[in-house]
């Protein structure tokens, strides 16, 4: 395999190229986990992933807790599979907590403070009650827990990564959250070192060719951890030498095939991009910096990051705005218009489009 190719397979494994799946819920399970603190966006990136869907497919899969959105590593939102969420959040969290305790001591969270929301929270969603983020604040402000600043995010991200709450489904616009355990039934935990080896079939299978170091970002593990787990995994993963480096990938795993010049509008946060901590199979070292060093919502051709895109919601259209890296030929033009027909109908509205 060339450096070139990597792209290629990598839209495959991701799904993006004759996806595979019909239900949300498969899809996130099949990514391990898919980043969903942009939560429009990530319906998205669910979404273009599936045989065939619209936004309020991907949404009723909350509801019908086929996929759970929590935070489960590094500190960020994901959706998960419902079978999957209480032992990520046991044995990927302790790191996320120990990069918090200076931020906690400064908001004046201590395990009293936690234990004390903890009880407050139970009570106040016990039964099966959904509560929106301001409702659950307003129990701790009734308990004499400040919820001003950051001091309320931080501590619900705390009890939610202990696995007592994560949320639910919307309720109008605003979200809700729910009791983990009375939302979903008791799946078994798995052990530390099954963890590691799960974690690393699942990133290198739907996300490869892919680094150690990618696996280490992807999944928040140390060294040691994210070696473990490529070892434990054994013959599910096969090592490719690209340039000097070693990639791990499915042995099943097949380059995209035919579909040279198909655009693909990612939003923010898409695995596609902010699954890899070295981001060069897909985008220029110049144009990352036109980014501002971070990757937004990517315009991929062939694989390839070639602008960003923006999207304003209006009444019955939705304006797509675009900004090329170089500016975009007929050909690509063509291709970035189809994507937007797409987009446009998995969110029910029409199509516009800007070029910058």
């Amino acid at each position: 395999m060339k450096t070139n190719q990597i792209a290629s397979y990598r839209l495959n494994a991701q799904q993006l190229v004759r996806p595979s799946f019909t239900k949300a819920g498969e899809v996130v399970e099949w990514l391990g986990a898919v980043q969903a603190q942009d939560f429009l966006g990530s319906l998205w990136s669910v979404g273009q992933r599936l045989k065939k869907a619209v936004e309020a497919d991907v949404e009723e899969a909350i509801a019908n807790k086929t996929m759970v959105r929590t935070w489960p590593m590094r500190g960020t939102l994901h959706f998960v599979a419902p079978k999957d969420v209480r032992w990520m959040l046991k044995h990927l969290t302790p790191r996320v907590f120990a990069r918090m305790a200076g931020i906690l001591r400064k908001d004046g969270i201590d395990d009293n403070v936690i234990s004390k929301s903890r009880k407050l929270w139970i009570k106040a969603l016990a039964g099966g009650k959904q509560l929106t983020r301001d409702e659950l604040y307003g129990e701790l402000e009734r308990g004499k827990i400040s919820t001003a600043g950051t001091r309320g995010l931080h501590i619900l991200t705390c009890v939610a990564q202990e696995g007592m709450i994560c949320f639910g489904p919307r309720r109008g616009k605003q979200h809700t959250l729910v009791l983990l355990d009375e939302w979903l039934p008791s799946y078994p935990v798995i052990t530390k070192d099954e963890a590691l080896g799960e974690l690393a079939i699942r990133y290198f299978t739907s996300h490869g060719p892919a680094t150690a170091g990618d696996f280490m970002w992807w999944a928040g593990l140390t060294k040691a951890d994210a070696m473990k787990g490529i070892f434990s995994a054994g013959h599910a993963l096969t090592e490719e030498v690209i340039n000097k480096k070693s990639y791990l990938l499915s042995p099943d795993a097949e380059p995209s095939g035919r579909v040279r010049g198909v655009a693909y509008l990612l939003p923010t946060y898409d695995e596609f991009g902010i699954a890899y901590k070295d981001r060069s199979a897909i985008i220029d070292r110049e144009d990352y910096k036109k980014v501002g060093g971070f990757y937004t919502s990517g315009i991929m051709i062939d694989g390839r990051a070639v602008g960003v895109w923006r999207r304003t919601l209006n009444k019955d259209t939705v304006l797509i705005e675009t900004r090329a890296f170089n500016a975009f030929d007929k050909e690509q033009r063509n291709s970035i218009e189809a994507a937007a027909i797409r987009y446009a109908g998995f969110i029910g509205k029409k199509p516009a489009i800007h070029y910058e």
